[in-house]
């Protein structure tokens, strides 16, 4: 059961499966029911690409809604993150909670024996043995979204993209006479769509205005919520040009919960850490010793960065 969403990488996967003889049917997914009248999702409209794919495949395409799973599960998590200053990456929680959970369960009540969906990462190995490595195309690699998905889980499917760079899956899809092969990548979340991400969540998160603080004390405004802000933001701060201060752009370098402070600084060497402290580890390899020097990434597409993992004395 592949997971088709009308465009041309799951488009793809399904096909690369049918050439190596396997029984293929697609299951499309709706996570999102838009409640103001425009379907930021294009739920539809993908939809109708999804089973264009699968007439043009010759494959038997589902339709499911998880709407109900993904605001339990993803988006309400997402909004209790934002309250907390934190700012979530509601991928990974969608990909552990739904794609690779809620998804996996309906397929195998559909009768598939795997699944398969059109992320570009390679799974080595089956069962107990298996390992999530990066994809070939390092530009696409979406590993870092799959973080949160049990080993478990992640054996019980297949990735038929991890070997392919991104242009020469479009020239099979153009091969193939798939009608998506020159459809743009979809970016962003869903749910929020050609919106700014601001208006959005004050819909569900109470502003609760406060001061803006510099580092060395001084009082330089009012944010609108602390939820509003990221770590690292130099822009919307609404804070302008300052008597005595530099001629530097300004940056959020802490959401202080306790007073509902948000601090910035003009000097960047305060964003700067050579360190930090993980939680809830997901082993997506056999489980190392340690200390262990590795390569790690805190977003998506950042540059590698060496590092060594080591593990507290009082066990967290």
């Amino acid at each position: 059961m592949v997971g088709l969403s009308g465009g041309v990488d799951s488009a793809v996967a399904a096909l690369r499966l049918l050439e190596r003889g396997h029984t293929v049917e697609a299951l499309f997914m709706k996570n999102w029911d838009e409640d103001d009248g425009t379907d930021y999702c294009t739920a539809q409209a993908d939809f109708e690409d999804a089973a264009r794919v699968a007439d043009r495949l010759g494959i038997r395409l589902h339709a499911a809604n998880f709407a109900a799973e993904y605001w339990d599960s993803v988006f309400e998590r997402f909004l209790a993150d934002y309250r907390a200053g934190r700012t979530p990456n509601p991928d990974v929680l969608c990909n552990r909670e739904i794609k690779f959970n809620v998804f996996i369960d309906y397929a195998e009540r559909l009768g598939a024996a795997r699944i398969a969906t059109g992320h570009y990462a390679r799974g080595i190995g089956t069962g107990s043995e298996f390992e999530l490595h990066a994809a070939a195309d390092a530009d696409k690699d979406q590993t870092y979204f799959l973080v949160g998905v049990p080993l478990g889980q992640l054996a019980r499917c297949d990735f038929p993209l991890g070997d392919l760079q991104k242009p020469d899956v479009r020239k099979i899809a153009l091969r193939a006479g798939l009608h998506n092969h020159a459809r743009r990548d979809s970016t962003g979340i869903c749910f929020i769509g050609e919106r700014r991400f601001a208006d959005f969540l004050a819909r569900f998160v109470d502003a609760k205005p406060g001061p803006i603080v510099a580092t060395d004390g001084r009082s330089l405004g009012q944010h609108r919520g602390l939820a509003f802000y990221t770590l690292g933001q130099r822009q919307g701060l609404a804070i302008g040009g300052r008597a005595g201060a530099r001629e530097a752009p300004w940056y959020v370098v802490e959401k202080r919960i306790a007073d509902n402070a948000l601090i910035v600084t003009q000097d960047e060497r305060d964003l700067m850490s050579d360190w930090l402290e993980v939680q809830d580890m997901n082993w997506l390899a056999p489980v190392p010793s340690l200390p262990l020097r590795a390569l790690a990434r805190i977003r998506h597409r950042q540059r590698l960065q060496r590092c060594t993992l080591r593990s507290r004395a009082d066990g967290r």
